[in-house]
């Protein structure tokens, strides 16, 4: 099976780390291609920045539809996955939605750790969206400048560990999610020095994708989840194009 991971960010260090993890986690013989947004932010942490991120994955989509058979949006908060999921045929997840799914079956509350105070808002909501928020204990952040996105793992580490303990210890998480591409990997890194189990969004997302890769579920053609309706549009990348002037099957 072919995996098209998508960071919808722009920095190729996080994409390295997103494909280092992808390729731990994925069975063997599946393939991985982690694609690097064209244009856009270094790291989300915004609702605008999210929307930018969004249109840039559902390029990437649309430009190499046809030579993968699921799709992962690799960035925490799923910037574009509901959309992307309306336009193609093949099975979408994203990170925040396949980490709240893992963390939902370890345990019955969950706190995320995250990598910046501005970034705390769109988790929340994003949880909400997935109707999870009852099962939120809290959103715990790093509070410094950030040095470099690509070392944010290495240049926090034992902070993030203490975040990991005082979501545990103060706000009585079950379940720690780590959120975020820039931190892909770290759950498995420290997961043997936490008392409670620690959750990765792109392990979980290839996990959870080659089932349903392997399920083949059918493209909804009723519901809110069928392809956008065509219509006239002007001035859209044409990949993006072609996809919706023919229903997300060509």
């Amino acid at each position: 099976m072919k995996i098209l991971v998508i960071n919808p960010n722009i920095s190729e260090s996080v994409s390295a780390l997103i494909q280092a993890e992808a390729q731990r986690s994925a069975s063997p013989g599946t393939e991985i291609a982690v694609a690097t947004a064209p244009f856009g932010v270094a790291y989300i942490e915004t609702r605008f920045e999210a929307l930018v991120g969004a249109y840039a994955s559902a390029c990437v989509a649309a430009e190499r539809h046809g030579t993968y058979d699921g799709v992962v949006v690799a960035a925490f908060g799923d910037p574009g996955l509901q959309g992307i999921k309306e336009l193609i045929d093949v099975p979408v997840v994203g990170l925040t939605e396949s980490a709240l799914m893992t963390a939902a079956t370890l345990g019955q509350r969950f706190s995320i750790v995250a990598i910046s105070p501005r970034i705390k808002a769109w988790y929340g909501e994003t949880v909400e969206r997935n109707h999870l928020a009852s099962r939120l204990a809290s959103i715990r952040a790093l509070d410094e400048p950030l040095r470099d996105i690509g070392s944010v793992q290495h240049d926090y580490a034992s902070r993030l560990k203490a975040l990991c303990n005082q979501v545990v210890d103060d706000d009585g998480a079950d379940v720690i999610i780590i959120a975020g591409a820039p931190l892909a990997g770290l759950a498995r890194e420290i997961r043997h020095e936490l008392p409670v189990p620690v959750v990765d969004g792109v392990s979980s997302a290839i996990t959870q994708l080659e089932g349903l890769i392997r399920l083949a579920p059918k493209k909804a053609v009723k519901g809110s989840f069928s392809r956008p309706p065509i219509k006239p549009n002007r001035g859209l990348p044409e990949p993006l194009e072609r996809l919706l002037s023919h229903g997300g099957t060509c």
